[in-house]
């Protein structure tokens, strides 16, 4: 099936469901009847495994282009359970412009847990096969990243990875399956903020992660089973319907990100614009290879930092609200926000100062969101 029908159909018979139910019910039981001893329906309890939750891993397995999908609490549920997988001592290589929220993940969870981290420029391949020692177990990238729009080549961060064994982990929450299909160009796990594009509402959390090693997938079922990271029944439904109108979506909300960033292009008190669909653009060439698209988020740095709080305080239409990916058009300040725990110095030598902004464009009119614009940022 072609990209738009499997996010209408990708979840479609992930169970016996005899009702002719056009929507996926949602099971919202605890536990489940046992028929005997030693006997089962396949399902016994919702920490393991649940009808709704198993049609949305589904779908979004089909989606990737992956053999098994698991469906966590949220994306920072689904990033720690994977980083689970590895042990005290092994050496995680992580994109220096990551989430935030991963960062801080990695820093004060993981490294306390004993696992080597190092923050390296995925983008630029001779810096990555520098970091890479005997005792690199994964390489964590974000292609594009959050919040500077740097674009990684997976393929050729795969060719370095694949020979040395190295598992090669990819968010792909900026661009989803429908753009960017990591699995394809050879990475060994996708990780999604479901909460983000797939759900597409701004109404709930979750997270997945997409694999084709099965004795991958077992272990994060274990972990999530163990853990009691899995996502509920009520929001693994809200996902799949979000994700059954992930194609108009996001042809929508790209088709606007390119008219905003030209827009923001032309102002002169616009610095600089971040997006991955400006022709010109480091990584421009690498995105029309590796992606069917260019997404919805734009970051941009104005001419100071009083103008950036003027722009937070006078936007109507947009709303200064974290996270991303909905049909609202959401304007976020990553230096306040997203990033706050990373150490000033760090975020001023990656280009996350204090007059930068991010912005997920929406399914708005354009000219709307454009007119807000120009009156936030006017002197």
């Amino acid at each position: 099936m072609k990209k738009d029908t499997l996010c209408v159909h990708g979840g479609d018979g992930a169970f016996d469901e005899r009702t002719g139910a056009v929507s996926v019910p949602i099971y919202q039981s605890a536990t489940f009847k046992h028929i005997g001893p030693e006997q089962s329906t396949g399902f016994d309890y919702s920490r393991m495994l649940n009808p709704t939750r198993l049609a949305l891993e589904k779908a979004v397995a089909a989606l990737e282009e992956g053999d098994f999908a698991l469906a966590f609490s949220s994306g920072m549920a689904a990033v720690a359970c994977v980083l689970e997988l590895f042990s005290p001592g092994d050496e995680v290589i992580a994109s220096d412009d990551l989430y935030g929220g991963i960062i801080r993940l990695l820093r004060h969870v993981s490294e306390k847990n004993g696992l080597k981290v190092s923050f390296v420029d995925t983008s630029k391949l001779d810096l990555l096969k520098k970091a890479v020692s005997s005792k690199t177990k994964a390489v964590f990238i974000e292609t594009p990243s959050n919040p500077m729009m740097k674009i990684t080549d997976i393929r050729a961060v795969s060719e370095i990875t694949k020979p040395l064994g190295i598992k090669l982990i990819v968010d792909n929450t900026f661009l989803t399956p429908y753009y960017q299909k990591p699995l394809v160009l050879g990475a060994d796990m996708v990780i999604h903020s479901g909460t983000k594009f797939l759900g597409g509402h701004n109404d709930t959390l979750a997270g997945l992660v997409v694999s084709n090693d099965k004795a991958t997938a077992e272990k994060l079922a274990f972990l999530y089973k163990t853990i009691g990271a899995c996502l509920s029944p009520f929001d693994s439904w809200l996902i799949l319907r979000g994700i059954k109108t992930l194609g108009l979506r996001m042809e929508k909300q790209q088709k606007n990100a390119l008219k905003i960033a030209e827009f923001l292009s032309s102002l002169k008190e616009v610095k600089k614009v971040l997006y991955a669909g400006l022709q010109g653009r480091p990584g421009y060439d690498i995105m029309k290879k590796q992606a069917s698209g260019f997404g919805s988020m734009i970051s941009f740095e104005v001419d100071t930092a009083e103008r950036v709080r003027d722009v937070l305080r006078k936007v109507k239409l947009i709303s200064f609200a974290e996270s991303l990916g909905g049909v609202d058009t959401l304007i976020t300040y990553p230096s306040l926000q997203t990033h706050a725990d990373v150490p000033k110095p760090e975020r001023d030598a990656r280009g996350i100062n204090d007059r930068l902004l991010r912005l997920s464009v929406g399914i708005e009119d354009a000219e709307d969101l454009i007119e807000d614009l120009r009156q936030a940022l006017e002197a």
